[in-house]
This record gives C-alpha cells, sequence and structure tokens, in this order.
C-alpha cells in the first residue's frame, strides 16, 4: 500500500496528543485515480482530512480556448470519462445558447435517452465500487459491469466508440437511432428492473451493508446547500434539488419522474438514493421510447458548418448552461469574441466541487470508513484535475 507514515506530535484544539499523519495515495486503489488523501490520525480516528489533487492536469480548459468549438467535444469525453454522453450535452448546450440555435425535436428526445442510460452506467459502477471499498471484493463490480456492457455496447453503435462517444453536435446528435437500435434499447431498459430487484435483495437489507454504512460520513442539508453540492450527494442529504425539475432543459419537462430523497445523508442514504434514481431513470427511458417523435436529427442552421466547422463562429456574447449530470451540477461557461476559437471557456466540475467537504464527512469516523466516504461521494478525477 502506497503509503507514509510520520508520527509527530501535533496541538489540536490546545491538546498535546500524539497522532499519525498517513498519505493514502496518489496510487492506491482506493483513492478511485491518482487522488491523496493527508490524514492525521488519533488511534484510528480521523482528526484531519486533506484531499490533494491536480495529478491528472491536462490543462482542459486552456486547450479549448485555442481550437474551433467543435474540437472541444471530443475533450468533454475525456472529463467524467465514464459519463461522455452527459459531458457532450452540457457542453452542447452551451455553444447552442450562446449561438441561439434550436434542436430538432427528435434529436432533444435521442438526447435525453443517451443521458439516462449513461445515468444507470455511472450508478450501478459506483455503487459495484463502493462495495468493493467496503470488503466484497470484485463480485458487486462484475455483475454491475454485465449490466454496463449492455449499455455499451449500444452506444458503440451509434457513436463508434464505447465510451469516448463524441456523440452530441451543436444543433442535434451525430447520428439517427435505427429501428433496430431502439429496440435493443428497449430491451435493455425492460430487462434492467430485474438485475435492480436482484442487486438490492442482495444488498439493500444486508445486515454487513448496514453496520458499515448507516450514520457514517453523514452530510447534513445546511453544509451540502453552503458548500454547493449537487446531484446525489446533495439529494441524500434530503434536498430536493434536480437540474432537470429546477431548468427543466431540453424536453424533461414532458416526463413524470419523481427526485429520490435521502432522510440522513450517511453513505447508505448515499447508495440507496443512486438506486432510487436508476428506477426514475428507466421511468423517463420508458416514455421516451414510446414518444418519440419522427423527423429531423441536426438543426438546419448548423447543416453548413458540419464539413467546415472552423467556419462556425457564435455572436459576441456569453453564455453558461447546466446540466444534471450522474454525479451532479456539470456546467459550461463560454464567451465568444466573435472568431472561431471561444475565449473563454470553463467548466463546473461536480466531482470537484462535491470533494470540498470530504474532510466535514470524515471527521471523528474510522480510517477505514474514510474510504466508503470517499467512495459515495462518486468522483472521476479526470473532472477533479481537468
Amino acid at each position: 500500500m502506497n503509503k507514509i507514515f510520520e508520527a509527530k506530535d501535533i496541538n489540536l484544539a490546545g491538546i498535546n496528543s500524539s497522532l499519525l499523519e498517513v498519505n493514502i495515495g496518489p496510487q492506491h486503489p482506493s483513492t478511485h485515480g491518482v487522488f491523496r488523501m493527508n490524514a492525521v490520525l488519533d488511534g484510528e480516528v480521523i482528526v484531519s482530512l486533506k484531499p490533494v489533487m491536480g495529478y491528472l492536469h491536462r490543462n482542459h480548459e486552456q486547450i479549448a480556448e485555442n481550437m474551433s468549438y467543435a474540437a472541444s467535444m471530443p475533450y468533454t469525453d475525456r472529463l467524467d470519462y465514464f459519463n461522455s454522453m452527459s459531458n457532450n450535452l452540457g457542453y452542447a448546450l452551451s455553444v447552442e445558447k450562446l449561438a441561439g440555435l434550436e434542436v430538432p425535436e427528435r434529436a432533444e428526445y435521442i438526447r435525453v435517452i443517451m443521458a439516462e442510460l449513461t445515468r444507470l452506467i455511472n450508478h450501478i459502477a459506483v455503487i459495484g465500487f463502493l462495495l468493493n471499498d467496503l470488503g466484497a471484493f470484485f463480485t458487486p463490480v462484475l455483475y454491475a459491469f454485465r449490466e454496463r456492457e449492455k449499455i455499451l455496447d449500444i452506444f458503440e453503435e451509434i457513436s463508434g466508440s464505447r465510451m469516448m462517444c463524441n456523440y452530441l453536435r451543436f444543433g442535434g446528435v451525430k447520428r439517427d437511432l435505427s429501428p433496430a437500435i431502439l429496440e435493443r434499447i428497449r430491451g435493455v431498459v425492460t430487462a434492467f428492473p430485474r438485475f435492480l430487484e436482484e442487486f438490492e435483495t442482495l444488498l439493500t437489507k444486508n445486515e454487513i451493508l448496514c453496520m458499515r454504512c448507516q450514520n457514517v460520513g453523514v452530510l447534513s442539508p445546511e453544509l451540502a446547500v453552503n458548500a454547493s453540492i449537487t446531484g446525489p450527494l446533495l439529494r441524500a442529504s434530503g434536498v430536493n434539488y434536480d437540474i432537470r425539475k429546477v431548468d427543466g432543459y431540453s424536453v424533461y419537462p414532458r416526463f413524470q419522474f419523481k427526485v429520490p430523497l435521502g432522510p440522513k445523508g450517511d453513505v447508505y442514504d448515499r447508495y440507496y438514493v443512486r438506486i432510487l434514481e436508476m428506477r426514475e431513470s428507466l421511468k423517463i427511458l420508458d416514455q421516451a421510447l414510446s414518444t418519440i417523435p419522427a423527423g429531423e436529427i441536426m438543426s438546419k442552421k448548423m447543416i453548413p458548418f458540419l464539413k467546415s466547422p472552423r467556419n462556425f463562429k457564435p455572436p459576441v456574447g456569453e453564455a453558461y448552461a447546466r446540466v444534471e449530470a450522474p454525479k451532479g451540477e456539470l456546467g459550461f461557461y463560454v464567451v465568444s469574441d466573435g472568431t472561431p476559437q471561444p475565449w473563454r471557456y470553463h467548466v463546473r466540475a461536480p466531482s470537484f466541487i462535491n470533494l470540498t467537504i470530504l474532510e466535514d464527512m470524515c471527521l471523528g469516523q474510522k480510517v477505514a470508513d474514510a474510504i466508503i466516504i470517499l467512495g459515495s461521494v462518486d468522483i472521476v478525477l479526470g473532472e477533479v484535475d481537468r
């Protein structure tokens, strides 16, 4: 294990005690990437914990300011590389808002279908990883990845890639969904509840999982709001805030779905809220697949720029658009100076913001609990560091 132990005398709140400083990471399976937790322990109890990041910084925003708007779309795939479709959607919405583009109705439905399939991928994966952090070895991950593969196969067929999809375009989507693909998606949506039932039977009332996760890493709703936390992490603390409902972007207002909330905001609630969110995503998918209209998949205004993207020059101005990505609010702020490249490009990444309260959730917990608390936050370092 990549840990450095250093005994030192630290005066904490006026009390002299012999404490142990432990570096967990940056190369360690339990840190979910190249991420380091600098923890100070009193025995096994955490008295201080500082997240250390930046090991995967790739200068995403500066690169985007030196290339065409369209050329940045595949770079968004590399933010949260589990959820490229949601990343594409957030960026597309910001540029469309900047350029005043209308998206055809069929393309909007396809975008929602891709976004909700992406949510299923994310949530089953993070639950599998959380169980791995709890010591359940690889069995839950393999169960989760079995279902994930079915969706990734669909992504590969429609976009040409399983994970780095680069599927959305300003004003629409890259390729239409054939009747055969729509039928395959219906098959996945129909079969998925059975997998959820199996997963819940094994996990939700499991005595070991309940003992390890309940009352661990509690996040109060007041702190969550003050720290700008979003996504399942916020809703598990009982705060009813979902951008699909608040902003009503794309065609989400047409669909009936609930916003699951947790009663306590502990690790267990963060697990169970994701289970419930997957059930709501299945409801959205069922409605979208049943009502998807025929029609165009690309704005006529954008067709001339498909073969010459460097000629696409949004008018001078600025725009911010956000989506309810699987990990929380993913926003893109774009400023145009009338040239083919954005003058300013900034990403509001939920993984980065949600990490800011890691120490608050870990104080007073055991060092083993810090691992599952981090796992329940659900981070991807490509999005944290950018």
